[in-house]
C-alpha cells in the first residue's frame, strides 16, 4: 500500500505553491531525507517534512511518485527542519525555497551512486588527516588577561545568549577560541560554528583557528563555508559538517543554515555588521537566526562586538528590579591587551581649510611623521573609482548611466565610465557628449584618486631605511582577481606597504600591527542620511576603523597612535562619542531618538518592495497592497480599538533611493508595528493577498517581502 510523503522543493518564488507537495512512496521515509521528485516536467530535490497514512486523502486523488531516495545520507536533523520552517514563516519566504537553498548545490544534482564516490573521498580524506592529530598535542596558549577570564569563566557558568562587548584589540577572538577548545574537550561529539560578516575576514580566522586547534583535533575537524568556494568544495564542507567530522564549522552568514547535527556553541564576530542580513531570496538575518538557533539546538551564543547593534545593546540592558531579566546577557572587556591604548581622536574642521583641500595640511604632517617613524597609516574612504562622477563645465553633462538611476563612476586605472550596479561600461568618452567641449571635469574623488594624490603631496617621503614611501591601495577593483586580497593583506602585514589607502574592507577585523595613524575622510554623508541606521553603520564604522591602530605596544609607548577624522561637523554629538570612544553614550543618545520617534528596536518594521519598467506600475501595485492591507487590519480582532501608534501602519508606496537599475523602476512601501507579533500575524494573512494581486498587476516583474530592512 502506498504511503503519503510530504515534501519540500524549490518552487518559483511567485508560483502560490508555498508549502509541501504531496507524492507518493512504497514505504514511509524518516522526516529529513532526501529524496528525488517530479515536478512539472523535470525532476528535482526535496526534503522530507512527514509520512502520513495515504488513506487520509479523498477517493480518486492521483499523487506522482517520489522517483528516488538519496541513499547513504544521514537524514537531515528534525531541529534542522523547525529551523528552516521557522526562517521561511519569519521572513515570508516558501520553506521548499528556503530549505533547498541551505544545500550545496552540488548535491542537488548528485544521484546515490555519485553520492557514495563523494562520501568515500571524505573518508578515506579523514582517515589519512586524522594522524595528523594528537590528544597530548597542546597549542601554546597565550595568558589569559583578567578581563578576558573573567569574560570566560561567565560565558561557561551562566545560561546565554551573550553579547561580548569588548574594545577593539581587547582579544575577543581569544575568548572565542577557549570556548571553543573547552567544548570540544567536554563532548566528544560537539560542533561549534565560528561566524563572520564577510569572505574577506576568513583567511585569517582559518589560519588562526589551524594554528591553535589543528594540532590537537587535525585539520579535518576544520572546515569552512562561504560562497567564496568552488561547487566542489562547499560540498565538501556541507558534508563533513553534517555527518559530525567537522568539529569546527568557519563561516559567513551561509553557514547559519548548514546541517550541523551536534551543534553546541555558535559564535557571530562583529555582530552589528550589515552583511549578516542576506539581500537576495531569503532575506534572513544570520545573526538573529544564530539566537533562534542556540535555543533550539539547545547550543550557547556569543555575540560579539566593539560597536554592538542598538537591538543587541537594548536586548542586553540591565533590568530595574521587578522587571522581566534582559534577553541577552552583556559581558564587557573595555581594556586592551597589553599596554596597547586606544587611539586618540582628533578632528580637523574642513571650513577652516581652503577649498576643494583633500589631505589638510596637519593630517600630511602626521603622516610623514608615522611613516618617518617606521609606522604605517590607513586611509579610509568608502568610495572605490577614481572619481564619482564626470562632468561638463560648459553644458552640465553628467556621466549618468543610461540603464540607472545613478552616475557612472570614472575609474582611471583603465579608462572607463563603470556603473556600479548594473555593470555597463564605456571608455571615457573625449568630449562631452551633450556640446562638445573637451574640457571635462571631476565631482568628488574615489581611492584611486586618494593613491594617486598621496602620491604626489608625498614625494620625496622616506621611510627609515632609506627607501621611498611605498602606497597600497585596497578596494573591491584591487582585490577582483582570485587571491589578490590575501596577497595585499600580506604585504601589509609584512611591512611592504606603508600608507594603505582602502574602502571598509581595510576597517574591519585585521590585525595590523604596525598601524599608528588611521585617517577617516568625507564621513559626514551619513549623519543627515534618510536611513535612520547611517549615524549607526558610520559610528560603527570609525570606531573599527580607529581600532586597527596601536595594536602594538612597543611602538605606540613614545608615540600614542591616532584616529584623524576630517569634518565639517566636528561638534556632531557622533564625534563628541568618538572622541572618548564612548559606545555607550552614543547608544544611549541613539536610542533615545529612536524611542521618541517609535523606530527599531521599539517597533518592528517591514518592506514591500516591487519592480516593474514603469515607476507607476509598480506604486500600482503597492498602493493596491496596502488597499487591501488596510481592509484586512479592520477585521483583525481589536485592531479597531487601538489608539494611534499602538496598532500596525501601513505607509504610502515610494521610489526607492536608487530608484532605476537595469531599466527596472523599484518602489517600496513600509510596514511598522510596535509589536512584532502583532506584524508577523498580519504579514501571514496578507502574504496570500499580495499572490493574488500580483495575478492582476501583470506589468510587475517581482516583488518581495523584508522582515527586519536594513536599510529604508
Amino acid at each position: 500500500m502506498a504511503v503519503l510523503i510530504s515534501v519540500l522543493v524549490q518552487t518559483p518564488a511567485h508560483s502560490g505553491l508555498g508549502g509541501a507537495l504531496h507524492y507518493e512512496h512504497t514505504q514511509g521515509l524518516p522526516v529529513g531525507t532526501l529524496v528525488r521528485v517530479p515536478l512539472g516536467q523535470r525532476e528535482t530535490m526535496g526534503v522530507v517534512v512527514s509520512t502520513e497514512d495515504a488513506g487520509s486523502l479523498p477517493e480518486g486523488t492521483q499523487l506522482r511518485a517520489i522517483a528516488g531516495v538519496l541513499e547513504g545520507l544521514t537524514p537531515l536533523h528534525e531541529r534542522w527542519v523547525t529551523l528552516i520552517d521557522f526562517a521561511a514563516h519569519y521572513y515570508q519566504r516558501s520553506p521548499g525555497e528556503v530549505a533547498l537553498s541551505a544545500l550545496p548545490p552540488a548535491l542537488r544534482d548528485l544521484d546515490s551512486t555519485q553520492l557514495a564516490r563523494r562520501l568515500n573521498k571524505l573518508h578515506a580524506h579523514a582517515t589519512s588527516s586524522v594522524d595528523e592529530a594528537s590528544p597530548q598535542t597542546t597549542a601554546v596558549r597565550p595568558e589569559l588577561t583578567a578581563e578576558q577570564a573573567q569574560a570566560f569563566e561567565q560565558i561557561q557558568t551562566e545560561p546565554g545568549p551573550f553579547l561580548l562587548f569588548g574594545s577593539t584589540g581587547s582579544g575577543k577572538t581569544e575568548v572565542y577560541l577557549r570556548c571553543v577548545e573547552a567544548l570540544l574537550e567536554q563532548d566528544d561529539s560537539a560542533q561549534a560554528l565560528l561566524m563572520v560578516p564577510e569572505i574577506n575576514l576568513t583567511p585569517q580566522l582559518e589560519a588562526r583557528v589551524h594554528e591553535r586547534l589543528a594540532p590537537r583535533w587535525g585539520s579535518q575537524a576544520i572546515v569552512s563555508m562561504h560562497s567564496g568556494l568552488t561547487p566542489a568544495q562547499r560540498l565538501r564542507s556541507w558534508l563533513s559538517a553534517h555527518s559530525g567530522q567537522a568539529r569546527i564549522i568557519l563561516g559567513t552568514r551561509m553557514a547559519i543554515l548548514a546541517s550541523m547535527p551536534h551543534l553546541k556553541l555558535i559564535v557571530v564576530d562583529e555582530e552589528h555588521d550589515p552583511s549578516y542580513k542576506q539581500q537576495e531570496g531569503a532575506r534572513y538575518s544570520a545573526r538573529d537566526l544564530a539566537v533562534y538557533r542556540g535555543r533550539l539546538d539547545q547550543a550557547r551564543v556569543i555575540l560579539g562586538s566593539a560597536t554592538p547593534s542598538l537591538e543587541s545593546w537594548q536586548h542586553s540592558e540591565p533590568a530595574a528590579p521587578g522587571d522581566k531579566p534582559p534577553r541577552y546577557r552583556r559581558v564587557a572587556m573595555p581594556s586592551r591587551i597589553g599596554q596597547g591604548a586606544l587611539p586618540q581622536v582628533r578632528r580637523v574642521d574642513m571650513n577652516l581649510q581652503p577649498r576643494q583641500t583633500v589631505f589638510s595640511g596637519v593630517l600630511l604632517d602626521a603622516m610623514r611623521e608615522r611613516v618617518r617613524g617606521g609606522e604605517q597609516v590607513l586611509v579610509l574612504l568608502n568610495r572605490r573609482g577614481y572619481s564619482p562622477v564626470l562632468h561638463c563645465r560648459s553644458c552640465g553633462w553628467k556621466s549618468e548611466c543610461a540603464h540607472c538611476s545613478a552616475f557612472r563612476v570614472f575609474h582611471k586605472v583603465d579608462r572607463t565610465l563603470r556603473c556600479h550596479h548594473c555593470g555597463l561600461t564605456d571608455r571615457v568618452p573625449r568630449h562631452c557628449p551633450g556640446c562638445g567641449d573637451a574640457d571635462l571635469g571631476m565631482l568628488g574623488r574615489g581611492t584611486e584618486m586618494l593613491e594617486e594624490q598621496l602620491a604626489e603631496l608625498l614625494t620625496g617621503l622616506t621611510r627609515p631605511d632609506g627607501q621611498a614611501v611605498r602606497i597600497g591601495r585596497i578596494d573591491a577593483d584591487s582585490t577582483r582577481l582570485q587571491g589578490a586580497l590575501e596577497q595585499q593583506l600580506a604585504q601589509v602585514h609584512a611591512g611592504d606597504v606603508d600608507i594603505l589607502v582602502g574602502t571598509q574592507m581595510i576597517a574591519k577585523g585585521h590585525d595590523f600591527r604596525r598601524v599608528g595613524l588611521v585617517a577617516a575622510l568625507d564621513p559626514d554623508g551619513a549623519l543627515f542620511s534618510s536611513d535612520f541606521r547611517a549615524p549607526e553603520r558610520l559610528f560603527a564604522l570609525l570606531m573599527q576603523a580607529g581600532g586597527r591602530a596601536g595594536r602594538d605596544a612597543a611602538l605606540t609607548r613614545e608615540n600614542p597612535s591616532e584616529l584623524w577624522v576630517q569634518t565639517f561637523h566636528p561638534q556632531h554629538p557622533l564625534f563628541e562619542a568618538l572622541r572618548e570612544h564612548d559606545y555607550p553614550a552614543f547608544a544611549r543618545q541613539q536610542l533615545e531618538e529612536r524611542a521618541q520617534a517609535g523606530m527599531p528596536p521599539f517597533s518592528a518594521q517591514a518592506l514591500v518592495r516591487a519592480e516593474a519598467r514603469q515607476q507607476e506600475a509598480a506604486q500600482a501595485f503597492l498602493n493596491a497592497a496596502r488597499e487591501a492591507g488596510e481592509a484586512l487590519l479592520s477585521d483583525m480582532p481589536g485592531h479597531a480599538d487601538l489608539g494611534p501608534g499602538e496598532g500596525l501602519t501601513l505607509f504610502a508606496a515610494v521610489p526607492m533611493s536608487l530608484q532605476r537599475v537595469a531599466n527596472v523602476e523599484r518602489a517600496q512601501m513600509l510596514i511598522e508595528s510596535p509589536s512584532r507579533a502583532m506584524l508577523q500575524r498580519f504579514l501571514t494573512q496578507w502574504h496570500p493577498v499580495l499572490h493574488h494581486l500580483r495575478q492582476q498587476h501583470r506589468p510587475v516583474i517581482r516583488w518581495a517581502v523584508d522582515v527586519d530592512p536594513q536599510s529604508i
